[in-house]
């Protein structure tokens, strides 16, 4: 009989995931896909000739990209890394490699390489964040320099702010990326800076525009 004490135990510190989502976008893609998947499923039922096999081949090209910029993307953070889920691509920034985690007209990461990564799971509405401002402009006095529109390091700071939630989401990614201490890392983390097509979502939306693009061709 093995003791407890010989089973495997892990061989370093796991850091559980912070996901950043947006559920404005996920809440419009399931509208979506429930609009076009009732008038899909309608002209399949119901349509005659064509139609039916147009409607499969719109189906199979639309509901992944429906997918692909409401529902899927996601943002991954820990104390070891950035994951960024978006619509065809997944990357992973390990934070020494992490040059800086932006604001500006979209929320970025840059790698050390200068390469730009955009957070689409994280938006932002300019005009959100210019009410947020004036509503802070009038409610204090001296926050003068935190207002500074498009700065990186501007966000909201009162709980009512439209932009509360997604600037929120900024400055936690901001705090890990400057609270990381090398030496931490768990044996097997990635040191190198990845990209992946996600063929997942890609190659449902080239196949459905192939058929498409044949029925169409064939009349």
């Amino acid at each position: 009989m093995t003791s407890p004490a010989h089973e495997p135990q892990p061989s370093g510190p796991t850091y559980p995931d912070r996901v950043y989502r947006s559920p404005a976008g996920i809440v419009g893609g399931v509208l979506l896909l429930g609009i076009g998947g009732w008038l899909g499923i309608d002209a399949v039922v119901v349509g005659h000739g064509r139609t039916p096999w147009l409607a499969l081949a719109v189906l199979l090209l639309a509901v992944p990209l429906v997918v692909a910029f409401t529902i899927r993307p996601a943002v991954y953070a820990n104390e070891e890394r950035l994951r960024i889920r978006n619509p065809f691509r997944v990357i992973v920034l390990p934070w020494p490699q992490v040059a800086v985690v932006r604001s500006a007209y979209t929320n970025e990461a840059v790698s050390n390489a200068g390469d730009k990564f955009q957070l689409w799971a994280i938006p932002v509405s300019l005009r959100g964040r210019k009410k947020a401002a004036r509503r802070l402009a009038r409610g204090a006095s001296g926050r003068g320099a935190a207002l500074s529109g498009l700065s990186t390091s501007w966000q909201p700071t009162e709980p009512g702010d439209p932009l509360a939630s997604g600037d929120r989401s900024m400055a936690d990614l901001r705090e890990l990326h400057e609270g990381y201490r090398p030496g931490n890392e768990s044996e097997g983390a990635a040191t190198e800076v990845s990209v992946r097509w996600a063929w997942e979502v890609l190659g449902p939306i080239v196949a459905g525009a192939v058929v498409l693009a044949i029925l169409l061709a064939v009349g």
